[in-house]
């Protein structure tokens, strides 16, 4: 029998999966920020940060959550990190 409690539960963790989802997003987007055009220290400090902040949630957090909080991440990095920052070189442009 599917109760009100049931219904409560199955209603956090799906609020927790979309939440550690866009805070997975924010993570890697701030990594990003935070690693371009920076000291090698501060770039050590950044990523060593961002893979304590992985360890801490899943120690703490269900799989669904972590999974979400990951695949989130991962989806920022790739977006942002192979996103051409530069423009094109004048070259490449035809003339009209």
């Amino acid at each position: 029998m599917f109760s009100f409690f049931d219904f409560l539960t199955f209603l956090s963790q799906l609020i927790l999966l979309f939440g550690l989802l866009v805070f997975g997003v924010a993570a890697g987007w701030f990594t990003l920020y935070a690693f371009r055009d920076r000291p090698w220290q501060l770039q050590i400090a950044v990523f060593l940060g961002f893979f304590l902040l992985v360890a801490a949630l899943s120690f703490s957090t269900s799989a669904s959550g972590v999974g979400a909080f990951t695949f989130g991440s991962g989806a920022a990095l790739l977006f942002w990190g192979l996103k051409n920052t530069r423009e094109p070189d004048d070259e490449n442009k035809t003339e009209e």
